[in-house]
């Protein structure tokens, strides 16, 4: 299935039902009076968070979701019936936004949780509401009142906890299919990943953490350039990055500067994730010659003036791989979880 991770859809809830005008005829009740029930109340449209889904590809084709209207009110004091409320699943991680507003209406985390998008119109009074001792004989009532009709941008962001980063063909896809079950596309040439994958990371049993793989960031990307800044905001949920750099690119770019290069596009995207913790990761170690692997990591992490934590590992070989992870690990249970959720959204 394509995956999808925007939508529009348009959510309408249901019309309160009108109250009734009617007065009693019985035999042996020659004045009768008035008898007219309410009307019930419309349905109201909720969104349901379900584990089962990964992608907003349904939204393609059905965009349009209306609750039941509430029944009108009958005579012999009868009530209308409520109209059924409409569900509409989406996946996990799905932030809704009004679309001609912009204003967040929530944000689904959890499977199971509901969110109301929009609520159903409030019952009419029938006229037996306004009986009195001076109006024994009310012909009026009031109508329900309309359900809420709305616009809904949905964006679909993964739950990750960790997030890698970096240029094309810098090893991220070899990286989480080495250290999780996630089989991404893999190639010696760049944009094989076209879309995010996730892969659970379990280095010892009941100890484990998610990791998102997105497609590679290129300079200009946040004009528009390349695949890396549509899908940087499945980045927007992770407390830890992970920034792979190719430390013997084909091209011979400098890495150093490949690593400047992705640091200005973040930064360009959101300064709020462009301060998130980065583990600088110098991948592809074993290309280089034995003797030479700790003087160019050495130098590349000169160049940067990198203070935080480096690691040089070989995805393909799997070669430091197994210490990352582990080291991973024990960040994300030293900094808690909750981190995750409360720091989603771009700038």
């Amino acid at each position: 299935m394509k995956f999808v991770d925007e939508a529009t859809i348009r959510v309408a809830a249901g019309d309160g039902g009108n109250g009734c005008v009617s007065f009693r005829r019985e035999k042996y009740i020659p004045k009768g009076g008035p008898d007219g029930g309410d009307g019930g109340d419309g349905g109201s449209v909720y969104l349901l968070a379900d584990s089962g889904l990964n992608t907003l590809a349904d939204f393609r084709f059905q965009r349009d979701y209306r609750a039941q209207r509430g029944q009108n009110g009958m005579g012999s004091d009868c009530t209308g019936r409520k109209g059924e409320d409409k569900i509409v699943k989406v996946p996990i991680g799905t932030v809704v936004h009004d679309a001609e507003t912009g204003e967040l209406i929530g944000d689904l985390v959890e499977d199971g949780q509901l969110l109301l998008v929009a609520k159903g119109g409030v019952h009419g009074l029938g006229n037996a509401r306004f009986k009195s001792s001076t109006n024994r004989a009310p012909r009026q009532n009031t109508p329900g009142t309309p359900g809420e009709v709305r616009q809904l941008a949905l964006e679909m962001t993964v739950l990750a906890d960790v997030g890698l980063l970096g240029l094309p063909n810098a090893g991220k896809s070899t990286l989480i299919s080495v250290v999780s079950a996630a089989r991404p596309k893999v190639a010696d040439y760049p944009f094989t990943t076209l879309y995010p994958n996730l892969g659970v990371v379990s280095p010892e049993p009941h100890r484990s953490f998610v990791i998102a793989d997105i497609p590679g960031v290129i300079e200009g990307a946040a004009e528009g350039a390349g695949l890396g800044i549509q899908f940087l905001k499945h980045l927007s949920r992770t407390r830890l990055l992970l920034h792979l750099v190719d430390v013997a690119p084909m091209d011979e770019h400098d890495p150093a500067d490949d690593v400047r290069t992705i640091e200005q596009e973040l930064a360009k995207y959101s300064e709020e994730l462009a301060g998130r913790p980065r583990w600088l990761v110098l991948n592809k170690i074993d290309v280089l010659p034995a003797d030479q692997r700790e003087a160019v990591c050495d130098a590349i992490v000169e160049r940067l003036g990198w203070q935080g934590p480096v690691y040089r590992i070989s995805a393909a070989q799997r070669e430091g791989t197994e210490a990352l992870m582990y080291d991973i690990l024990n960040h994300l249970e030293a900094h808690g979880r909750d981190a995750a959720v409360a720091g989603s959204g771009a700038d």
